[in-house]
């Protein structure tokens, strides 16, 4: 039986009671974090429907952290006397699958779940309508920008000659 785990950017083939070296994870040296699933076999079949991996987990417990070998940059331009040599030794984690189950329901995941699955409430007509360069353009005074940023504050730049409009704005609102 094995797993495929995501983590730290890259997907790891596990398998219980096996060390696994991954980037490293901010847990502390005896502690147990669970690790997403990708991609599940036990021997017979393979499954790698999200859907199906819902109950899969990973349980690992983390040995050591270390660093990893050194890579080694060397830049150079021939002719020039340009010649630069970095090194590099990544941080990595020693985990210890404990155990991988495909029904064991993991306890952050209905929370992660709900978050997502909430639907974003649509922002009310007299918000947009205040947003809009629009609704602003009263409030805007002779010779200033009438567009209004994201963070809901109004431009601060002059308008340009010709237009209610700074440089910067003048070429979304205007077309």
């Amino acid at each position: 039986m094995y797993a495929v785990v995501a983590t730290g950017g890259k997907q790891v083939k596990v398998e219980q009671d096996g060390l696994a070296v991954i980037e490293k994870l901010d847990a502390a040296v005896g502690e147990t974090v669970e690790l997403p699933v990708l991609l599940f076999s036990d021997g017979e079949k393979v499954i790698a429907d999200p859907a199906a991996l819902a109950g899969a987990s990973v349980t690992a417990t983390v040995v050591e952290h270390k660093q990893g070998d050194k890579a080694l940059i060397f830049k150079f331009k021939k002719r020039k006397g340009y010649k630069v040599k970095k090194g590099h030794r990544q941080l990595l984690t020693v985990v210890r699958i404990g155990e991988i189950t495909m029904d064991g329901a993991k306890k952050a995941a209905p929370v992660k779940a709900e978050k997502k699955a909430a639907p974003k409430a649509e922002p009310k007509a007299e918000a947009v309508a205040e947003k809009t360069p629009v609704a602003v353009e009263a409030a805007a005074e002779p010779g200033q920008c009438a567009a209004v940023k994201a963070d809901g504050t109004q431009c601060a730049n002059k308008a340009k000659e010709g237009s209610k409009y700074c440089g910067v704005h003048a070429k979304k609102y205007e077309g």
